[in-house]
């Protein structure tokens, strides 16, 4: 029966928590959390353990965190001791060995969270939005030794919402790929999936995210300038610079009005800035380096911005 699978589980940040509950759930047999070793965080640079590793925890299920795996032989005759069926990757954030990868007999399976081909890379979700569009989705494959260039198994679309973040649509893929993971192991051990090559002539890249590309140009139009406000969300948002210090626009909207690019316009209580073709946004929130996130109004009252002054200067 399926549910005699035994499964490694590779992974760690907060996306692949759902999918380690679903497989658990399902009754597959868990046999090794691998995740990333414990990394300083905040002010205190206390130790702080991966999601993956407190929900390891919690289910009382066996952990390994290896510095490394590529020539790591202890980590190695650990894995082929227990035999795998499969090897689940769900960011784990490792490239994973050729040694790997020849271990189990239904293989490495991956559950990423683009459309394959599409949005190839370490940031899927964030680029997707960015980029302005309307479906994205979740992706199960086979992994080989290329960049999400794996023979795909199973797909789900997922809608974008027009208000949707970064923050807000990763949980929503987390739990669709989770089942999506659960459906691709059974099928799988039942011969009723059968992998289908990419169409890498195809494929986009959805590289890790750069402290640049939250910098806002405001020759882009105020559309493609909100989308990466949306998809860059938590990091690395949206900053510009007014009188030399930095601000960070945390909420905004488009806007009718017609403006310069960068130009600031203040209209009763508003706060608008031209973008490109002939397109503006309206500042909703925003926050001033070293100062508190604030509304527009008060940011207005507290500031007054004259006319023609501009942002990114």
């Amino acid at each position: 029966m399926i549910q005699s699978l035994n499964l490694v589980f590779c992974g760690t940040p907060r996306f692949a928590v759902p999918t380690l509950d679903r497989l658990v759930d399902a009754g597959f047999r868990i046999q090794l959390v691998v995740t990333q070793p414990d990394r300083p965080k905040g002010r205190g640079l206390e130790l702080v353990p991966s999601p993956i590793k407190e929900r390891a925890l919690q289910l009382g299920l066996p952990i390994v965190q290896p510095e490394s795996i590529k020539n790591n032989a202890d980590f190695r005759a650990r894995l082929a001791a227990l035999k795998p069926d499969a090897i689940i990757i769900v960011g784990y954030g490792r490239i994973i060995p050729q040694w790997m990868l020849d271990l189990p007999p239904l293989g490495n399976l991956n559950l990423h969270a683009s459309l394959l081909p599409k949005y190839r890379g370490a940031a899927p979700i964030q680029w997707a939005i960015a980029q302005g569009e309307t479906v994205t989705g979740v992706t199960t494959m086979k992994i080989d030794a290329g960049l999400d260039t794996g023979d795909i198994l199973l797909q789900q679309d997922v809608p974008i919402a027009p208000n949707d973040t970064a923050e807000t649509l990763a949980p929503k893929l987390a739990t669709v790929g989770a089942d999506l993971t659960v459906t691709t192991l059974r099928g799988l051990q039942s011969s009723t999936i059968h992998a289908c090559q990419q169409d890498h002539a195809q494929a986009t890249l959805a590289p890790i995210l750069k402290k640049e590309d939250g910098l806002i140009d405001f020759s882009r139009s105020a559309t493609e300038i909100l989308n990466r406000l949306r998809g860059f969300q938590p990091w690395p948002g949206a900053y510009t610079k007014f009188r030399g210090k930095n601000l960070q626009v945390w909420k905004a909207r488009a806007h009718d009005r017609a403006l310069p690019s960068s130009e600031l316009k203040v209209e009763s209580d508003r706060l608008l800035v031209g973008c490109g073709q002939g397109s503006a946004i309206e500042i909703l929130e925003l926050q001033l380096e070293a100062k508190k996130r604030t509304s527009s109004p008060a940011f207005l009252r507290g500031y007054r911005p004259q006319p023609g002054e501009k942002l990114g200067a």
